[in-house]
């Protein structure tokens, strides 16, 4: 009676649908997650209003290298190489480096935490 049963259960039940279902289940999930790190989370507003200012009013893409910018510039020190931390780049953009200008009072506060959390970001790609 036992195997009997055990039979009609192993061999009667439709487990192709079960596994089909959990398969689909899972690729729908995982094409989901393939999208997800394709839309990277850069896109943020304040990380796109800190590109506009490093290319555009900061001018930092004439002197700097970041690929994300797409500048080449080797003028300044290539942000790819010293991946620096937004603290770092708030003094930077606000009281000058070496040869590097100061931005306070010709870039607003916001467009300088703007420019920092870009960079920051776009760096360690």
């Amino acid at each position: 009676m036992i195997p009997n049963l055990c039979e009609k259960i192993i061999f009667k039940f439709p487990w192709y649908i079960v596994i089909k279902k959990l398969f689909l289940n899972f690729f729908n999930t995982l094409l989901f997650l393939i999208f997800l790190s394709l839309t990277h989370v850069n896109a943020d507003e304040l990380f796109n209003k800190g590109k506009e200012v490093f290319l555009g009013a900061g001018n930092c893409a004439a002197c700097h290298m970041l690929s994300d910018a797409g500048s080449n510039a080797m003028v300044g020190p290539n942000l790819n190489e010293i991946r620096p931390d937004i603290q770092r780049i708030i003094m930077a953009v606000r009281n000058g480096i070496g040869v590097m200008p100061a931005m306070e009072g010709i870039l607003t506060d916001e467009e300088i935490e703007a420019v920092a959390h870009y960079t920051s970001i776009a760096a360690e790609q």
